[in-house]
């Protein structure tokens, strides 16, 4: 009986024990338990499993769970921050969306240009399909290329006599050096200077119309009075009425051999195609041109004449822009009449190094020997550079100060060339505007509504007897 009371009482006493320990206990109390052990025939109390300390207790699950909230508050914060902000985006597109109008402005692929590699570098190319054609790096600044017969004998003869057939006209001798001077800064042929001026279309030119633009290069100005002195001065009005009526125009380009100057230059159709048609040039014994660049920089206040038209801009002064100028010279000259780039692949440009000790390299009459590269014109050879630097992302950047050239003195003989200046507009939206609006007119209208620079059909039907 005493011991059955006893026994009676362990489990009590273990319950009390139980109740005043912690509910978790540390594992030296478990083993402590378990060596001690119980009767076969008596019951364990229930306990939880032993586990280490801090790892399931309730205040790390609180902060646990706290971060967790926090980082998907959030994340959601931020979703919500960027859908609202792209949906005021897209409902309420600003004054400068507004502006771009109801849809996208055109664009244009990159311009291709060709490497030079180094001076003297030749590669082979196919222009022709019966004759392979040889492309020599004369420069790298500028970046100047020659092309020894690029055109056959007979294709310089056939240019030389449609020259002759259009009509040749004179260089305008002016009462004055400010005159000639004023005028050699205008990097436009004479039949382009009319069509500018002629707004009317009409044909002929009003005082009214040259008053119009009377800025010359270099801050030169005209008034009405200097107008009617270079009038008489050329004898180009003699009625008085002060009406200048042209006696021809350029060669057209479509006589230009299209295909091989798409291929020599990579460029698409549509720029050289809608580019400037074809200037045919002579020069007599005695006859120069001095040192120049054939395009102009274009500033916030000045935009390119071919693309003036279409891009709905008021601008005070426009330029010509011609991003690659190919030269072909059409016979063999006697004496002189080279093609001098006074400061290609110097190390650096200075335009006052131009001038030094009285000697301007920029003077072709006097001092094209001190230049340093000089072209000898031969019949047939094509010389073309680049006009503009690159951008950087594949279109127009500035102009190119080395691309600075002029014809030298012809000393004996005469000299034939032709100029084909390939334009394009440092802005490129204006360039895709430009041919976007050309298109147009050629679906609307037909070939014949083709602008008169892009396709003059005048001589299409010509046979010449060479």
């Amino acid at each position: 009986m005493a011991a059955a009371a006893v026994t009676g009482q362990r489990p009590e006493t273990a319950a009390a024990e139980e109740a005043s320990r912690p509910q978790w206990a540390p594992p030296d109390h478990c083993q402590a338990q378990a060596a001690a052990g119980l009767g076969d025939g008596e019951d364990a109390p229930v306990r939880p499993l032993c586990k280490p300390r801090g790892i399931c207790s309730r205040a790390y699950f609180l902060v646990l769970m706290v971060f967790v909230h926090l980082y998907l508050g959030n994340v959601l914060a931020l979703l919500l921050f960027v859908h609202y902000s792209n949906g005021d985006e897209s409902s309420d597109p600003g004054p400068q969306h507004r502006a771009q109008g109801p849809g996208p402005e055109p664009t244009l692929g990159p311009l291709t240009r060709l490497e030079g590699i180094k001076v003297g570098h030749e590669r082979k190319v196919q222009l022709v399909t019966d004759r392979d054609h040889f492309i020599r790096t004369l420069s790298l600044k500028p970046l100047l290329f020659e092309i020894p017969g690029f055109l056959t004998d007979e294709e310089c003869r056939l240019i030389i006599h449609l020259a002759q057939m259009k009509g040749l006209q004179r260089s305008q001798i002016l009462p004055t050096e400010e005159y000639e001077e004023a005028m050699s800064t205008m990097q436009v042929s004479q039949l382009d200077l009319f069509r500018l001026l002629d707004q009317n279309r009409d044909g002929h030119l009003q005082l009214r119309e040259v008053l119009a633009q009377t800025r010359l290069g270099n801050g030169w100005w005209m008034t009405p009075e200097s107008i009617q002195e270079m009038y008489a001065a050329i004898k180009a009005d003699p009625d008085g009425d002060g009406e200048l009526t042209p006696l021809h125009s350029p060669i057209p380009v479509s006589l230009l051999p299209t295909p091989r100057v798409l291929r020599l230059t990579r460029l698409s159709p549509e720029i050289v195609e809608l580019s400037e048609p074809l200037q045919v040039v002579r020069y007599g014994e005695g006859g120069h041109y001095h040192a120049h660049v054939d395009s102009g920089p274009v500033y916030p206040e000045t935009i390119c004449s071919h693309t003036k038209l279409v891009a709905n801009e008021s601008v005070p002064f426009e330029t010509s822009c011609r991003y690659m100028t190919v030269l072909f010279y059409l016979n063999n000259v006697t004496g002189g009449g080279e093609t001098v780039f006074p400061v290609a692949d110097n190390r650096t440009y200075d335009e006052m190094s131009l001038i030094q000790d009285d000697v301007d390299l920029r003077d072709t009459r006097r001092h094209c020997d001190k230049g340093n590269l000089r072209v000898k014109p031969q019949q047939g050879t094509a010389v073309f550079w680049y006009n503009y630097l690159p951008d950087g992302q594949g279109w127009v950047g500035d102009v190119d100060d080395y691309s600075l050239h002029g014809g030298c003195l012809v000393t004996r003989g005469t000299k034939w060339i032709a100029n084909n200046w390939i334009n394009v507009d440092p802005s490129r939206a204006r360039q895709a505007l430009f041919q976007q609006e050309m298109a147009r007119l050629a679906r609307e209208g037909g070939t014949d509504s083709q602008p008169e620079w892009a396709l003059d059909r005048a001589y299409r039907d010509a046979r010449v007897e060479l």
